[in-house]
């Protein structure tokens, strides 16, 4: 699969896995300790909606365009649609969408740092331009798996790893429960969000029983599906989340079984979200 972020800016996966994002970061503020956030493939930081790519698919318009037209937007929405706000992103129809690296930095404070790995240098480059005088951020065109085993543990000792990678290879999920695994022997307590694509069940469910089996405590899974599963295009996706909040799991289980139903495109819309390891 082939998932590069601008082909998709605001669709349903980036409404799914920024609402739990702002969550967990919002989650990460209530300490005043400063924290550390490291996004391993961080893609290029903003989309023109109206551009190429974009436009290409508009798969926007049946995810973060659906949300802003709905009156009552479910309450776990709130900081979420702040931050875009505050963004300036969105308009009487969204004219932009943040990726991750933007959101992540929006809603930082002074003293947190951030740390956006890219290694597709157009994507790297237009990253570079965004946070050029920025001192919190820093962009390191590379891998991002490179990044962390060079990266952990932080200094800060508190923090949070997003893993969203395109998922272009064929061995990436292996690559993913490698790395987790490393990770996590570096640095145990730091917060962990890792997005997968859903597209055969049998593929991402074999990377769910093996985080079951031998994945590390504390670990959450949550998927959304806007359709039933239909192996010819992306029907729902999930997130891993190693050592979550302790009320994010109910608060996903109402969000996401909303969202199911605002952002369904088909039968077979539903929202599922476990403990793999409580």
């Amino acid at each position: 699969m082939n998932y590069r972020h601008a082909y998709h800016a605001g669709n349903f996966a980036d409404v799914m896995k920024h609402a739990a994002l702002t969550l967990v970061i919002e989650h990460l503020k209530q300490k005043e300790k400063p924290f550390f956030l490291l996004d391993t493939h961080a893609g290029t930081g903003l989309t023109d909606l109206g551009g190429e790519e974009a436009r290409k698919t508009g798969e926007f318009q049946d995810g973060i365009a659906r949300i802003l037209a709905d009156p009552n937007p479910h309450p776990a929405l709130a900081p979420y649609l702040a931050t875009l706000a505050r963004l300036g992103c969105m308009g009487p129809a969204p004219m932009s969408y943040p990726g991750s690296p933007l959101i992540a930095r929006e809603l930082s404070r002074p003293g947190d740092r951030l740390a956006f790995c890219e290694l597709h240098p157009d994507d790297a480059g237009a990253l570079k331009i965004l946070f050029r005088r920025d001192g919190q951020a820093s962009v390191h065109e590379m891998n991002g798996y490179t990044a962390l085993k060079s990266m952990l543990p932080p200094k800060e000792r508190r923090g949070l790893v997003l893993i969203d990678p395109p998922f272009e290879a064929r061995d990436e999920f292996d690559t993913v429960l490698a790395s987790l695994a490393d990770a996590t022997a570096r640095w145990a307590t730091g917060t962990y969000l890792i997005w997968y694509p859903v597209k055969d069940p049998s593929v991402s469910g074999a990377f769910l029983d093996e985080l079951e089996r031998n994945g590390p405590a504390k670990t959450l899974m949550a998927e959304l599906y806007i359709r039933a599963v239909d192996a010819a295009q992306l029907s729902g996706c999930g997130l891993v989340i190693v050592n979550p909040p302790w009320t994010l799991k109910d608060t996903l289980a109402d969000l996401y079984g909303w969202l199911a139903d605002r952002l369904a495109q088909g039968p077979g819309a539903r929202a599922r979200v476990e403990w793999l390891r409580p």
